[in-house]
């Protein structure tokens, strides 16, 4: 169950984060709102980092024991970003500002935190995760003032208790969500969360299975199968198997391997089993029992491109790089491993994918499909679907569900879990509806077409007569004249 924050400290959190983005839209390297939350993830993860590490400090000398932090010295966010007077103020006198600030981030506290890769005692360790994220980053804030008002901000922020660190997780994943939704390319960095919770619901991971994710964006599968698999911790063993041996991802782009490892990092996974790599860039014939999972969710990127030897990993020959990755999902999951997918509706019917989907049939089953409406992906304007099926044995029956909100979906009117909440309560038994209905797969033809056609959607009847058709075009006429005239005053 997702907890609710106050909306006083949501608010709080969202008006600094504003605040923050006003400052970085006047900073001469940053010029989209993916290098707004690039800058600021990395500050926000340093704060974060030096709040745990005190919080670990304490918990040691209560204990009796001795803690040894991460990040030593003046290297630390308290003695670099924010030096403190005796009353808790900023010391203004030793907190740097202007070119002394950047000319100390670029040429010594980058360059030290990149060290840490080396001298990690194992790639499981957030001392290497930490070395990892800042290899692949550079400080793009070339004003020292701008970075000083920045550095003021995040200070104000406290990761100090399981509150705090969640009222952070709400406030970065609405971040992720405006990133993602910035431009063009909207579902390659953000899959809605009500869409993700609702797919592990269904999947329902267990403590002890691995869950993978070999496109994972900004990690918000995993981050969720976290949240929900966490609740089931029942000990210390459960606790060490969801930390090191349950989620694994593979991100291809900089910019999302490096949000994706600190979400999941803020989420509660200390050192995170990401990867930065191309996963299609595996040949589909050395994948061994060993490497395949569990559970695996994902929203894989279509319409991209891969280079010819790539292509040459996967039997069914295809450009699609959503179809590789599909080949890709069949082969990695264990027999009675289970999957959601997020895809491209056009991947039920397009010739195309004719043989995947006859693979998909043969070698899972292929039980849910979850049809979703346009605008669940703000931004991206595509149409998909979720495709659930474990593998294992093949396909009889698919159940279908159309999933029909009774609204137009998009920025301000964004998919919620209310919407899902009849999904989720028809799919347990795969019962018949209005919108869903199930598919015998005996019936179908050579081209195994699987789209989307609802037997039960009773289509509405234009019961005017004819004359009440003609008259109402004629209304709609005259007003469009009359907009056209007034449009023409305004502009004579």
């Amino acid at each position: 169950m997702t907890s609710v924050l106050p909306k006083s400290i949501v608010m709080q959190y969202e008006q600094t984060f504003n605040a923050i983005d006003n400052i970085l839209r006047n900073e001469a390297g940053c010029s989209t709102e993916l290098d707004y939350i690039e800058q600021t993830s990395w500050l926000l993860f340093l704060k974060y980092l030096d709040d745990l590490e005190r919080e670990q400090e304490t918990k040691a000398v209560l204990s009796g024991k001795t803690y040894k932090p991460i990040i030593t010295g003046y290297m630390r966010w308290s003695q670099w970003a924010a030096p403190k007077k005796q009353d808790g103020t900023l010391d203004t006198v030793n907190a740097m500002t202007g070119p002394d600030l950047t000319q100390f981030v670029d040429a010594k506290l980058f360059p030290t935190l990149r060290e840490f890769q080396k001298t990690a005692t194992s790639a499981k360790t957030l001392e290497y995760k930490i070395g990892e994220i800042f290899a692949e980053l550079r400080n793009k804030i070339t004003s020292g003032y701008n970075l000083r008002e920045v550095i003021n901000l995040i200070d104000q922020l406290h990761f100090q208790t399981a509150e705090d660190k969640h009222e952070m997780t709400v406030l970065y994943e609405s971040k992720i969500a405006k990133m993602g939704n910035a431009g063009r390319n909207g579902g390659e960095y953000y899959t809605p969360r009500p869409l993700i919770r609702t797919i592990v619901k269904v999947v329902d991971p267990q403590i002890g299975e691995t869950v993978y994710d070999p496109a994972c964006g900004s990690a918000g599968f995993l981050c969720e199968a976290f949240t929900y698999m966490n609740e089931k911790v029942t000990s210390t063993a459960d606790n060490k198997t969801l930390q090191e041996d349950t989620f694994f991802g593979k991100e291809k782009k900089p910019l999302p391997y490096i949000i994706a490892t600190m979400n999941m990092i803020f989420h509660g996974v200390a050192a995170p089993n990401i990867i930065r790599g191309n996963t299609l860039a595996e040949n589909l014939s050395q994948i061994q029992e060993k490497d395949r999972k569990n559970v695996i969710l994902a929203n894989p990127p279509f319409g991209g491109s891969e280079r010819g030897e790539v292509k040459q990993n996967f039997d069914i020959n295809t450009s699609e790089t959503a179809y590789m990755f599909m080949q890709h999902f069949i082969k990695m999951l264990k027999v009675g491993g289970r999957a959601g997918i997020v895809i491209k509706n056009t991947f039920l019917s397009n010739g195309d994918a004719a043989s995947l989907r006859q693979l998909l049939l043969e070698q899972c089953n292929l039980h849910t499909i979850l049809d979703l409406p346009s605008g669940v992906f703000q931004g991206a304007g595509v149409k998909t679907v979720v495709l659930f099926f474990d593998k294992g044995t093949p396909t009889k029956k698919v159940w279908y569900y159309q999933l029909n909100p009774g609204r137009n979906l998009g920025k301000t009117n964004a998919l919620n879990e209310d919407d899902l909440a009849d999904f989720l309560a028809l799919q347990k038994t795969k019962a018949d509806s209005e919108n869903s209905w199930t598919l015998d797969v005996s019936t179908l033809g050579s081209d195994y077409d699987l789209s989307v056609k609802n037997p039960n959607k009773v289509e509405e009847v234009d019961e005017r007569t004819s004359a009440e058709i003609v008259a109402s075009l004629l209304e709609l006429q005259s007003e469009s004249q009359s907009l056209l005239n007034e449009i023409k005053e305004m502009v004579g």
